[in-house]
């Protein structure tokens, strides 16, 4: 089952369910992807958007929810803050489980040793192929200083 009938599937279940809170935040994700598949297309193209596009899509709303609930918690808006957590437990359940520490460091690794690596130029080329491999997985925004430390 691929990730868009996932969350097709997720969404006429919450309507089954009657959960309000749940149906909206799959609402949210249905319509971000739509909205990219409306991008992509071009012309002759009438493909939608892939998995790692998807996958990308769920990143960035989760990232764009944890900003919210900082700002949300800073101005003393803890019940917003908490909508905003649920938010991101149900996007979280679409993607890929997140690598720990150990697992990222080794992925960054294989990626210098992948792509013969050896100043920070190259760096470009190592998100690439952590990007390939591992989108959904890692914040790729920690990856940067790491392999920034490693090439230096």
């Amino acid at each position: 089952m691929t990730l868009r009938e996932r969350v097709n599937a997720a969404l006429k279940q919450a309507m089954k369910d009657k959960a309000g809170a749940r149906l909206a935040t799959l609402r949210l994700i249905n319509a971000a992807i739509k909205d990219q598949d409306i991008a992509a297309r071009s012309g002759d193209d009438q493909e939608g958007v892939g998995e790692a596009e998807i996958l990308a899509i769920l990143g960035k709303m989760t990232k764009q929810r944890q900003e919210s609930v900082r700002a949300y918690e800073e101005g003393g808006r803890l019940d917003l803050a908490e909508r905003e957590r649920e938010e991101i437990a149900i996007i979280a359940e679409f993607l890929p489980k997140q690598l720990d520490e150990e697992e990222v460091e080794a992925a960054i690794e294989t990626a210098i040793a992948e792509t013969g690596a050896s100043s920070i130029r190259d760096m470009g080329k190592i998100m690439g192929a952590l990007k390939a491999k591992y989108t959904g997985q890692m914040d790729f925004g920690a990856v940067g200083p790491v392999i920034k430390a490693r090439l230096s």
